[in-house]
């Protein structure tokens, strides 16, 4: 595998911006912004449009996705958000009052809102795992809380790869494996990481994975992807539309209905899912994302952040262990004494686009980054 080389002459960035802030939202590929001009010229041609156009791109985008993870393209589906798929989650877990659900601290609300729901409808316990308070190890200790919090009653473990406040990494293989041991069923949200950080059903063999595609997956707002595992066969999804069912393909008779479903996880689907702008958008992100590879993405963020880090933890800045975390996406505590909003101010006075979670600075850079702009924001922090 060759080392990836800068490539931002492929995206449409202002050049006086410094952008660090992929887990935000991914700037489009230019080849991915002409791929929604031409959906949106074609759709105003209805006629140009034909029924075989319904499934053509949706499958190829499954198999795109699947190629990522390397997963069953069947077991694919296009959603239109995280909430979604978490939904099908939701509207497929038995609980009860006596069992717990266990989720990291401070994790997106998305894969937090739907687990209090069930609390509230049939009071199930949320277990949150804190991470320690601790700068040494953190990382692993905080892997080894969640591992211990999962017992006989857990009936889910709903987790990211990467925490999105500040990247660190959880030990999926691990909790797998307990998760087994318990007879809980975990679930990814992979947001954040897929895309960017090698991610393999093969290896962790997890009952969901759930995936919004505006970020690490470099496609458009309004469109993810979601596997599902043999866990949720035979399950109930969310919605109940045409496309989903058993030989949808053929229009003439979608008025005989069809009580089976599309094989494998397509009854989750999102309605409309043939979205003939976002599809081909997602697609074409998709298979550059597979041509450049999410481990040669590591290798170069890590290539551009490895000098600045190493400048920014001299100075007393705490950034997580580089082996508990991605090289994609960091988060950077300020050392005791500096004014958070003050530094907030010159960030956005030098034009430097990064988020702010909490008392983190998420940095997220990507390869339209080099060394230079990491360097940018040091300057600007450390106040040389």
């Amino acid at each position: 595998m060759n080392a990836l080389t800068h490539q931002r002459a492929r995206f449409t960035l202002p050049r006086n911006l410094c952008y660090l802030n992929c887990a935000y939202m991914a700037p489009l590929l230019k080849a991915v912004e002409q791929q929604g001009v031409t959906g949106l010229l074609k759709k105003r041609n209805p006629a140009a449009i034909s029924t075989g156009d319904f499934f053509a791109d949706t499958e190829k985008l499954r198999k795109e996705f699947a190629k990522l993870i390397q997963g069953e393209a069947l077991r694919v589906v296009i959603i239109p958000s995280v909430s979604y798929g978490m939904a099908n989650v939701m509207n497929n877990l038995s609980v009860s009052a006596h069992n717990n659900i266990v989720v990291a601290a401070e994790q997106f609300p998305s894969n937090f809102y739907p687990w209090q729901r069930l609390h509230s409808d049939t009071g199930v316990q949320i277990k949150i795992v804190s991470a320690p308070e601790t700068k040494t190890n953190r990382g692993k200790q905080w892997n080894d809380r969640l591992l211990e919090a999962i017992d006989s009653n857990t009936r889910l473990v709903a987790l990211g790869h990467v925490h999105w406040a500040d990247g660190t990494k959880f030990n999926l293989k691990a909790i797998r494996a307990r998760t087994r041991e318990t007879g809980a069923r975990l679930v990814i949200d992979g947001t954040q990481s897929i895309g960017a950080l090698p991610f393999s059903i093969k290896e962790i063999e997890p009952d969901a994975v759930i995936c919004a595609g505006y970020k690490w997956l470099m496609g458009p707002y309004s469109i993810g992807l979601a596997y599902y595992g043999e866990a949720f066969d035979n399950g109930r999804p969310v919605e109940e539309n045409w496309i989903n069912r058993l030989n949808s393909e053929n229009f003439a008779g979608l008025v005989n209905y069809q009580p089976q479903y599309q094989p494998g996880a397509l009854r989750y689907e999102v309605g409309e899912h043939s979205n003939f702008i976002l599809v081909p958008m997602m697609l074409q992100a998709l298979k550059q994302i597979n041509e450049w590879k999410p481990k040669a993405i590591q290798q170069y963020c890590q290539s551009i952040t490895e000098r600045p880090v190493g400048i920014l933890r001299e100075a007393g800045f705490w950034i997580e262990d580089d082996d508990a975390r991605g090289y994609h996406l960091f988060g950077i505590r300020l050392p005791e004494g500096i004014d958070l909003e003050a530094v907030k101010k010159r960030i956005v006075k030098n034009k430097i686009s990064v988020s702010f979670r909490g008392n983190v600075i998420r940095v997220s850079p990507h390869l339209y980054n080099t060394e230079k702009d990491l360097m940018h924001l040091v300057k600007v922090l450390v106040g040389n």
